[in-house]
């Protein structure tokens, strides 16, 4: 089962989409890595970016505790639908408007947004190759997308290599949690 853990929302089950398209990021995780974006006051008033948003977990728990307003972004029909179903159940609770779209994520940030964004957390499926990645990350630095001194996070699984940074994002170390692992990084252009 997954949930919000805090927040406004705290305790709301969230909806997985069927079978085994996706990978919900677990309880355990979820928390050790907003306990850090909390402690860097990076959630409260963010703009926020959730990129293979699966069920939206990860961005929800952002507009629970606070985040300004959330774009949740995954091509798979079943993801969104359970996105947009658990988007729904938390917004009225005092959240921040959510906005999800149905789209292939290098697709969407290749149209810089109205206002950029603040927070981005990518959790591509394991098997998404290393140069895919690279891909979607210098995306992410292409004028407009990010906001100055933005958080980037990216959710691996604890076999891959370091994400390839490109110029505009200042890897951080990693975080381990048993086989997940995060890999921080700052804006900084």
């Amino acid at each position: 089962m997954t949930r919000i853990i805090a927040g406004t929302a705290r305790g709301r089950r969230l909806v997985t989409p069927p079978g085994d398209a996706t990978r919900p990021t677990s309880d355990r995780v979820r928390e050790a890595l907003f306990s850090v974006l909390q402690s860097r006051d990076a959630v409260a008033g963010a703009r926020v970016l959730d990129l293979f948003a699966g069920s939206g977990a990860l961005g929800l728990e952002a507009a629970s505790r606070g985040a300004a307003a959330v774009v949740l972004v995954d091509s798979a029909r079943a993801a969104v639908d359970a996105a947009r179903r658990n988007a729904a159940a938390v917004t009225g609770e005092g959240v921040g408007p959510v906005d999800v779209v149905l789209a292939p994520a290098l697709r969407y940030l290749r149209r810089p947004p109205a206002v950029p964004f603040g927070l981005v957390l990518l959790d591509p499926p394991y098997a998404l190759g290393e140069d895919d990645l690279a891909e979607h990350l210098a995306a992410l630095v292409a004028p407009g997308v990010l906001a100055p001194g933005a958080l980037v996070v990216v959710e691996r699984g604890g076999r891959t290599p370091a994400p390839a940074w490109p110029d505009g994002l200042a890897g951080e170390p990693e975080r381990r949690y048993g086989e997940t692992v995060l890999w921080p990084a700052t804006a900084t252009g």
